[in-house]
């Protein structure tokens, strides 16, 4: 199937296979993950075959608006990454960084903070044009990369973690024990509310990036160490391996829209397992 013939995204439910242990380094905490999406091929194409969230604002990719910070850490660690941005690696600098965040709401009643936007109907603050001498895409990003730091140091919780959807609750098991249960999954459409059906285009659910060269669980391993520890992504990349090796059941249908058709419907190729410190 050429890139023409693909469908621009595949339904939102299909079958998947899930895995659930418990973290080696803390009994109380149960890591449930979501093997067809952390095994898939999706890879960011921000600047390639990226066609943004809103109509004819490709560029934009998922910065088309303001990030909600999770936490008062959250915001400080980006208050932090800002102060290393000049005006020559910041397209839109603000004198004495300030009024880089604005007032906004998630649920339309209660207000909160977020990155300042361009004008009302954004994009980020922090978002370069392709064209900026400095280099185009988010200020943020590329300032960790200047400084030899991962991305997730310096850019807000929303914005590293896309398009990993993790979910914390106690949960109590039939004998009393408490847990807290992490759950690592696809943030698809759903995640964003009733409004993530009206995106012109999202790229989890898209051939188009589901072109990675390696499966998300080792293209991610940052991000998911951060989310649930170090000894947990260990565990948890073994068992990706071994059910890579085995043969995923419920593969992601864009990782399969997007292989050639000699592969479609095949074993999945191997890949080594991981070693993350």
């Amino acid at each position: 199937m050429s890139r023409t013939q693909r469908p621009a995204e595949v339904p939102l439910d299909f079958p998947r296979e899930w895995i659930e242990f418990l973290d080696p380094a803390d009994e109380q905490h149960l890591v449930r993950a979501d093997l067809t999406w952390l095994l898939s091929r999706w890879t960011c194409v921000f600047g390639s075959a990226c066609r943004g969230i809103l109509p004819g604002r490709a560029e934009d990719g998922c910065c088309s608006h303001g990030a909600f910070f999770t936490d008062a850490d959250d915001e400080n660690r980006v208050k932090a990454a800002v102060a290393r941005l000049t005006p020559q690696t910041w397209q839109h600098h603000r004198r004495g960084f300030k009024n880089w965040t604005e007032m906004d709401s998630v649920d339309g009643a209660k207000p909160a903070r977020r990155t300042a936007t361009r004008s009302g109907d954004g994009p980020c603050v922090f978002l370069n044009d392709a064209d900026f001498p400095g280099g185009g895409g988010c200020a943020l990003h590329a300032q960790a990369l200047r400084d030899g730091v991962h991305p997730l140091k310096y850019k807000p919780d929303v914005c590293w973690q896309l398009p990993v959807r993790r979910e914390q609750d106690w949960i109590t098991r039939p004998d009393g024990t408490k847990l807290l249960q992490s759950t690592l999954t696809e943030f698809d459409r759903r995640g964003w509310g009733p409004g993530g059906h009206d995106l012109a285009w999202w790229c989890t659910s898209s051939p188009d990036a589901h072109v990675g060269t390696e499966p998300m669980y080792l293209s991610y391993a940052p991000e998911l160490t951060e989310l649930i520890g170090v000894e947990a992504y260990r565990k948890l990349a073994d068992l990706c391996a071994a059910r890579l090796e085995a043969g995923l059941i419920a593969r992601h249908p864009a990782t399969v829209a997007a292989e050639p058709p000699t592969r479609r419907g095949g074993r999945q190729p191997a890949s080594p397992r991981a070693a993350r410190d």
